[in-house]
């Protein structure tokens, strides 16, 4: 069942994939900056009315939603706010909000498996209410990320700090393995970014390894508190508000980003930046500042209600 779960994740993932990151924001990002601009307003406005009339009026929440739902044993993940919260996910990203694929890629996954898990309840003990669903988010974040070790870890965050985990650990992996070989034989196996070129390796490379483990475990304690503010400011105040007061800053810096950049790399989930840090020429200072306007933009998109990773 986790090998079946996997494999419906994997499609699923990979369709919406290709269907908003290929069929919508490539497109989007070849339009002229004021179009872009213009449908970073729309992309949120979509969103928040996907919310309010097709999801019942559910939260943003996708990541969120699979852990809450998992420390509720008894309590099928809800199948209503699934096609709201999906099409809310495509106008934000579709649209150029910056944020990532691996949210909804994540609770697609954990709604298949509990779905599955739901119907066929009676192959299952209640230790394994949860199984499908795990699973399911391990194919869902393996898929988008092509890593399905990766995807069983993330996946099991949560589960792991009970004693159920070990029940899980090999669907997991099977849930996770599925999904990631349906996705690449459907969209390919390409990296999300090419790694080159033979760098030496020694003590001074494990120092550095170590400082820079340093820097990036700090910034993300501050990186998560900028993230759970977002969350706390999409609640508040009238949405339309929101909608407005984040549209403008976006555009901002979208402006900003094709001024230093030449290019709108504000935007999207964050793939072209990789893209566009492999290129040597660049400086520290531009560096630092295309880290603070992503920084800057994911925020502003997460307090306006937008749906993503």
């Amino acid at each position: 069942m986790s090998g079946v779960t996997g494999v419906l994740t994997g499609g699923a993932v990979a369709g919406y994939d290709w269907a908003v990151q290929q069929e919508l924001f490539e497109r989007v990002i070849e339009t002229p900056v004021a179009v872009q601009a213009g449908l970073l307003a729309v992309g949120l406005l979509l969103a928040a009315a996907s919310l309010l009339w097709v999801a019942g009026g559910a939260s943003p929440a996708t990541a969120d939603a699979y852990i809450e739902n998992f420390h509720e044993p008894d309590r099928v993940l809800p199948l209503r706010p699934v096609i709201g919260r999906l099409t809310a996910g495509a106008a934000t990203l579709g649209s150029g909000g910056s944020l990532g694929f691996e949210g909804p890629s994540l609770y697609m996954g954990a709604v298949i498996g509990s779905a599955l898990q739901a119907r066929w309840s009676r192959l299952f003990t209640r230790d394994d209410t949860k199984v499908l669903m795990v699973a399911g988010a391990a194919a869902g974040v393996a898929a988008i990320f092509k890593a399905p070790a990766t995807g069983a870890v993330f996946a099991m965050e949560v589960p792991y700090r009970d004693d159920t985990a070990r029940r899980m650990l090999l669907p997991s992996l099977v849930g996770a393995a599925m999904g990631y070989l349906t996705f690449v034989a459907l969209l390919g196996t390409a990296p999300l970014f090419e790694v080159e070129g033979s760098p030496p390796f020694d003590l001074r490379e494990l120092g550095g390894a170590v400082l820079l483990g340093i820097v990036c475990g700090l910034g993300a304690r501050g990186f998560a508190r900028l993230i759970r503010l977002a969350k706390r400011l999409s609640s508040l105040g009238h949405p339309l508000t929101r909608i407005a007061v984040a549209s403008g800053v976006l555009i901002g810096l979208l402006v900003l980003s094709q001024v230093l950049f030449d290019d709108t790399l504000s935007s999207g989930s964050g793939y072209r930046v990789l893209d566009w840090l492999g290129e040597p020429e660049h400086s520290i200072g531009l560096i630092i500042a295309l880290l603070a306007i992503r920084v800057v933009a994911t925020t502003a998109t997460l307090s306006a209600g937008g749906v993503g990773g």
